[in-house]
Parts: structure tokens; C-alpha cells; sequence
């Protein structure tokens, strides 16, 4: 689609890029795209590529990135069609997470005439995010998240809204998040060089007050 314009937010898990995106897609003037939402989306709709994508996933085995970038690309693509909303481009939380993905997405931006714009780096040490995510609860039906230190509910262990038990999702636990963060930083630090060396990378302190990351956010979004 001619004219698309991309900006990348890039950031481990439990980095806040899911809050900050939701704060700042209005300002940057492109809809919010997250590839996990997606890949919950299409599983949840049984499509052809949720299905593969579930049929990966029982195996144990990763998402490939044909998957995920078919899935993201075909959101782009329907810019006219069942959205109709990225029209002029998209903010993507969570791709590309790997060159093979980067490189896709290049192809694609060259072939429809469009641009990157941004790749904004939410820089958090692997320790804090570590800290943060194994302090993680969620409410199982509104989604709304807390942590036991740092957000905690006004009543412990209760969701504020919905006064349903939280949960401390499996994927959470200590063990599991020093995997993901690890497997995270293995394949990020190619990617920032990737975006870096085409001189659009911009990094951000990610851990300050969440009103610092967002101004600082919006500074290097909307800079050209």
C-alpha cells in the first residue's frame, strides 16, 4: 500500500511497550499493532495461519517466522478491507524479532512504496525485566495487569475492576522468564544493530516513571 508509513517499538518482555504503544499510537497518528494479538486473534479464529501457528505451539516449538510475518503482513495489506485502518501505515509492537522478519518486512515496505519511519528501543536491563515480570498478576477476565510490588491492586491478590482472583501466569514464573528474557536479548541485539546501522534506530530509557518513557516515546516518534 503506497505511502504506509512503519514505526517499531521494540522491547523485551515486561518492558512496558504494550502500555506506552496504547498511549502514544494517537499522537504518532497510526493504529497499534501487536503481533501477539494477532497470533491470539488467528488461533482464536481457527484461520489457516492460526491453525499452524497452534499445530507450533503443541509441539512445543516456536512460532516460525513465516508465520508471524504472514500474519502482520496480511494486517498491513488489508489496510482497504476489514479494518481499513492503516491506510497510512501502523505502530508494530513486537516485530520484527528477528532479521529473517526485519528483512521481510523491508522487502515489503520497498515493494509497496512505503516507509519505516522509526525503530524506538525500549532499553531495560535483563535484570529489571526479570524483576517485573515474575511480579506479574493478571485478571482473567478483563486482562488488566498488576504487579506485587510495583502496581499492586487496592486489594491483594484482587483485580480492581472486576473483583475477580488474579493470576501469576505459568509463562511468569521466575524460572520461565529467565528463559524468555534471555532467548529476547539473543535475538534482539542483531536487530538493533540491523535498524542502527540504517540509521534509524532511537533508544529509550525504559525504566523510569511511565510519563518520562511516554514523553520521551512521542519525542523520537514524531522527530524527522
Amino acid at each position: 500500500m503506497p505511502g504506509q508509513e512503519i514505526v517499531l517499538l521494540i522491547g523485551g518482555p515486561g518492558s512496558g511497550k504494550g502500555t506506552q504503544a496504547v498511549l502514544i499510537q494517537s499522537v504518532v497518528g497510526l493504529p497499534h499493532i501487536a503481533s501477539g494479538d494477532l497470533l491470539r486473534s488467528h488461533r482464536q479464529l481457527g484461520t489457516e495461519l492460526g491453525r499452524r501457528a497452534q499445530a507450533a505451539m503443541d509441539r512445543g516449538g516456536l512460532v516460525s517466522d513465516e508465520l508471524v510475518t504472514s500474519m502482520v503482513l496480511e494486517r498491513l495489506v488489508d489496510a482497504e478491507h476489514a479494518y481499513g485502518d492503516t491506510v497510512r501505515g501502523a505502530l508494530l509492537d513486537g516485530f520484527p524479532r528477528t532479521i529473517a522478519q526485519a528483512e521481510a518486512l523491508d522487502c515489503y515496505l520497498h515493494e509497496s512504496g512505503g516507509t519505516l519511519r522509526s525503530a524506538l528501543y525500549l532499553q531495560v536491563s535483563p535484570a529489571i525485566l526479570v524483576s517485573r515480570l515474575s511480579g506479574r498478576r493478571m485478571c482473567p477476565t478483563c486482562q488488566a495487569t498488576y504487579h506485587v510490588a510495583f502496581n499492586p491492586p487496592r486489594e491483594s491478590g484482587v483485580c480492581n475492576d472486576c473483583g475477580i482472583r488474579l493470576v501469576h501466569r505459568s509463562d511468569d514464573r521466575a524460572d520461565v522468564v529467565q528463559q524468555r528474557v534471555a532467548v529476547y536479548v539473543q535475538q534482539t541485539i542483531p536487530l538493533l544493530d540491523y535498524y542502527r546501522d540504517r540509521g534509524v534506530l532511537q533508544c529509550i530509557n525504559g525504566d523510569q516513571p511511565i510519563d518520562v518513557v511516554q514523553a520521551n516515546l512521542v519525542r523520537a516518534a514524531t522527530f524527522r
